[in-house]
């Protein structure tokens, strides 16, 4: 703010105008960004969601609410593992606790829970949550009344919730119980917040490592997310050191087996609530404060940064659709045009890794921002079960997928300029070009594994398919022999 408003030096002379001033010159150049971002989605991103039949496949149309949010920050966690205790210590311990919590040792919360700024201390109901138009929920109405029973928004006076929104999540159920009662998918319903969330906070409890069957599918679901994810080890002062070193080291085996990334996440070993430490852990008091302080500088750094995460979100959401526009080309294109529908329409199911290979390989794309096959394959078989078929898929619009390429490189990074915070690798980020010419021959782009056959002349069928002739005529004849393909050694 100092360098916006002038020097230290000179700010001190102006005592607090500077300081004032830089932050109010900040707040407009966010203020234009959130504004810009709107436009830009409404001119050059939702038209191509909308000819692809986006929001049948990924996550529904953003609206204005959505792109001007705060920040989310989700919590998830087995139940009684201290996620409302966690909140109301974010929030200064109000008396009750923010309106509508329970706190206890058996499940408690048993609905989301969106706790938000406001003047007077009130709950209000989902359905009317997800209808107002000032608020960021309107996509869950695709989750329907059953859940909609079971989403309430708190509203209370808090200086954090200023800046953010905090969403609370039931307790994840273990054994039959997570079987009975939930006439709602929870693991979708936490995906939904985690694709607009700033931060996710996966909560253990020192007596409590197991990872249930529901945790396992709720984790899974939080793929592509895997920078916001922090785990918080909580009640670390109820173990001894020796134990909590054990119980460390177990967490991490279990986590293990659920990420499956090299990397390792940050944890955060701490008790968050406003007792005092346990005497059998506190030896151990100034480890657990610098984790508690190190935790709460990140949930501090969080509205900072706010403004940098929408355009990566953004960017990442046009990258997703761009790869679903040419896979549904592709896919249409390789359809037969009167005779055999069916049959082809299964062996494209069957083979759509190969399909994702050969249109990486012809537009320089990066495995890395293609969907999970099986994932795909399943929305694919969805949209084919109400009477249509994959040639019912949109063709390849040229137009609409040098609009966004252009916006990609243009527009969105001469927004990120006037911001302070973050420029260089936002930059870097947003400027990295969709696809290139060159890229195509990588080895990173190349085949990872001999092909058999079957293999080598469907992606030889889709080859021909991307590169030859007009978008609505019929794929070439079947080749009688496969044609080399170059496999990296």
């Amino acid at each position: 703010i100092l360098e916006v408003g002038g020097s230290p030096r000179a700010a001190q002379q102006r005592g607090m105008a500077a300081p004032a001033l830089g932050k109010a010159h900040l707040q407009d150049n966010v203020e234009y960004l959130y504004t810009s971002l709107k436009s830009i989605y409404r001119r050059s991103f939702f038209p191509l969601e909308e000819h692809y039949n986006y929001h049948d496949f990924f996550s529904p149309p953003l609206s204005d609410t959505d792109v001007e949010a705060k920040p989310f920050v989700l919590l998830i966690g087995q139940y009684s593992v201290g996620k409302t205790s966690f909140i109301n210590h974010l929030l200064g311990n109000p008396v009750n606790g923010y309106p509508g919590s329970n706190v206890g040792p058996e499940p408690t919360t048993d609905r989301f829970m969106a706790i938000m700024h406001g003047e007077d201390d009130r709950v209000l109901p989902g359905n009317a949550v997800a209808v107002s138009p000032g608020k960021p929920f309107k996509g869950l109405q695709a989750f329907g009344n059953s859940f909609l029973q079971k989403f309430q928004c708190a509203e209370c006076k808090s200086e954090i919730l200023e800046s953010m929104t905090l969403i609370d999540t039931p307790g994840v159920l273990s054994g039959e119980k997570q079987r009975i009662g939930r006439n709602y998918d929870m693991a979708e319903v936490c995906k939904w917040f985690a694709e607009r969330s700033d931060l996710i906070l996966l909560l253990f409890d020192a007596h409590k490592l197991d990872i249930s069957d529901e945790l396992k599918i709720v984790i899974e679901n939080l793929a592509g997310n895997d920078d916001k994810i922090r785990i918080v080890l909580n009640k670390a002062d109820q173990v001894t050191p020796q134990q909590l070193m054990r119980v460390y080291g177990a967490l991490m085996w279990s986590l293990g087996k659920v990420f499956r990334t090299p990397e390792v996440t940050r944890v955060y070993i701490s008790s968050f609530w406003d007792q005092a430490y346990k005497d059998i852990g506190a030896e151990g008091h100034v480890l657990f404060d610098r984790e508690k302080s190190d935790l709460f500088r990140d949930l501090r750094d969080i509205p900072k940064n706010a403004a940098v995460r929408r355009v990566n979100e953004l960017v990442k959401r046009a990258r997703t659709a761009k790869v679903h526009a040419l896979v549904c080309a592709c896919l249409r294109k390789m359809m037969p045009a009167m005779f055999g529908k069916e049959k082809k329409q299964k062996e494209l199911l069957k083979n759509l890794d190969i399909i994702f290979q050969a249109v990486a390989q012809e537009h320089g794309i990066s495995q890395g921002d293609f969907p999970t096959t099986e994932i795909y394959r399943e929305r694919l078989v969805r949209w084919t079960g109400t009477g249509r078929t994959l040639a019912n898929l949109p063709k390849l619009n040229r137009e609409l997928i040098k609009k966004l390429d252009d916006c990609l490189a243009n527009e969105i990074p001469s927004l990120l300029r006037p911001l302070a915070v973050g420029q260089s690798k936002s930059d870097d980020l947003i400027q990295r070009p969709m696809y290139s010419e060159a890229a195509a021959c990588s080895p990173a782009f190349q085949i990872g594994r001999p092909m058999d056959d079957e293999e080598a002349t469907t992606l030889a069928m889709v080859r021909a398919a991307l590169t030859g002739g007009d978008d609505d005529d019929p794929p070439p004849s079947r080749p009688q022999t496969a044609p080399s393909v170059r496999v990296p050694p």
